[in-house]
């Protein structure tokens, strides 16, 4: 899951980026409205977190031209604003979630989920299941028939995307915008690797990943 943090506190940004991060999150961070705004035109996301207060733009006018180009991208507004107006018109301009500042780590982390399971799944359910798979959102782990799959964070985080979009082709552009931020260098040969290793780990089950020649990749039935 890739999550775009937008927050002109250096301080802060580097601390909710930090803290997702080792929750096993590909994030980016920006410091002002004009970048979020190319950023969310350009990037695929899961996710944004937004402050109101930043430079070039403020986060309304993001939250404005976001939904103007027909973008459902879950958004959780992060701010200092705990007015109930400015909540209020945050909520009316389509954002999803509000959260004021000072807040907890803990808290921040299940509203970020929460948001998530509503924009990949359309439900509220901790585990979600399709095709005998169970995906916990909690502990962002995959079982088989009860049984849990031994998986490496990428691989986890590579199963994900597949199980989000179960029985349709996944791009290798896809899977590189949702696994890695912008810091991070990866390429197509790095994709390939642990679609192996996860075709090994899905072994014995009735998924597997196909190769779709041209167009990418499918979680599916084993035929």
């Amino acid at each position: 899951m890739r999550i775009l943090v937008v927050e002109d506190d250096i301080v802060l940004g580097e601390a909710v980026q930090f803290a997702l991060t080792l929750s096993n999150y590909a994030v980016d961070c920006v410091r002002n409205g004009l970048s979020a705004d190319h950023a969310l035109k350009d990037g695929v996301f899961d996710l944004l977190i937004l402050d109101l207060g930043l430079p070039k733009l403020d986060g309304f006018e993001v939250l404005k031209r976001l939904r103007a180009r027909n973008s459902s991208l879950p958004v959780l507004i992060l701010s200092a604003r705990d007015d109930a107006d400015e909540k209020a018109r945050g909520l009316d301009m389509g954002a999803d979630d509000y959260l004021c500042k000072p807040f907890s780590v803990k808290e921040l982390e299940a509203r970020v989920r929460a948001l998530l399971r509503r924009g990949q799944y359309g439900s509220s359910a901790a585990q979600i299941f399709r095709a005998g798979i169970c995906y916990d959102t909690l502990a962002r782990s995959f079982s088989i028939n009860g049984k849990a799959l031994d998986l490496s964070v990428r691989e986890a985080s590579l199963l994900e995307v597949l199980f989000n979009h179960f029985g349709r082709s996944v791009s290798k552009e896809l899977l590189l915008e949702r696994l890695y931020n912008y810091d991070d260098s990866a390429g197509y040969n790095a994709i390939e690797v642990y679609i192996h290793r996860l075709r090994k780990k899905l072994d014995g089950s009735n998924i597997t990943v196909k190769t779709l020649y041209g167009r990418g990749y499918q979680l599916d039935h084993r035929e």
